[in-house]
Formats: C-alpha cells, sequence, structure tokens
C-alpha cells in the first residue's frame, strides 16, 4: 500500500466518523455564525481523529448540550472512543477520536 493510500477502516468507525462530522456541521451552519468551517481528519496507527472548528460565536456557559450533542458523544463512546468539545470567542472545535482494533500479525 503507498504510504498516501489510507487503509480501510471498520465500516462502524466509517460511520461513526461521518455522521459526527455531519453533526457537527450542521451544528455550524445552525449555531455558529462562523464564517469558516474546518474538517480535519487524521489517521494514526491505532486511532483516527475527527475534528470540526469553526470561527464563530463560541458555545455560551448558559447553554445545554442538544440531542445533536449527545449523538456525537454517543456515537464516540460506542466504539470505545472519545468526543471533546472546546469553545470559546474565537469559535468552537469538536473533536471525536476513536480507536481502531490493531491488526493481528
Amino acid at each position: 500500500m503507498n504510504a498516501c493510500e489510507p487503509r480501510a477502516l471498520p465500516a462502524a468507525v466509517e460511520v461513526a466518523l461521518y455522521r459526527i462530522a455531519q453533526e457537527a456541521v450542521t451544528n455550524v451552519i445552525r449555531h455558529s455564525g462562523a464564517d469558516r468551517c474546518i474538517i480535519d481528519l487524521e489517521l494514526a496507527e491505532h486511532e483516527v481523529t475527527v475534528a470540526v472548528s469553526d470561527d464563530g460565536t463560541g458555545i455560551a456557559a448558559a447553554d445545554r448540550p442538544g440531542v445533536g450533542t449527545a449523538s456525537m458523544r454517543e456515537r464516540a463512546e460506542e466504539l470505545g472512543g472519545t468526543l471533546t468539545i472546546s469553545t470559546g470567542a474565537g469559535g468552537t472545535r469538536v473533536a471525536a477520536r476513536l480507536p481502531l482494533a490493531k491488526e493481528s500479525a
């Protein structure tokens, strides 16, 4: 396999990454007032991370997480992963980190 050619991911991981990114981008569109949204995907040996960052208004401390946020967190945790949300005046970043099973030798 070429170094630039990504390896296949388990179907459950692919679906979770897609749905988490989809919900995060939907939240950017609906709530952030952002001019810019960036999606990063990082594939490491034993994990994959998708992060959605925006330059919007951030999440107010008084705002309660909604169904979409809970759904993203549940999707990540079902696969043994984590979801982190960091926010401030410069925008918000949602990152899901999912483990990949070690390949048997």
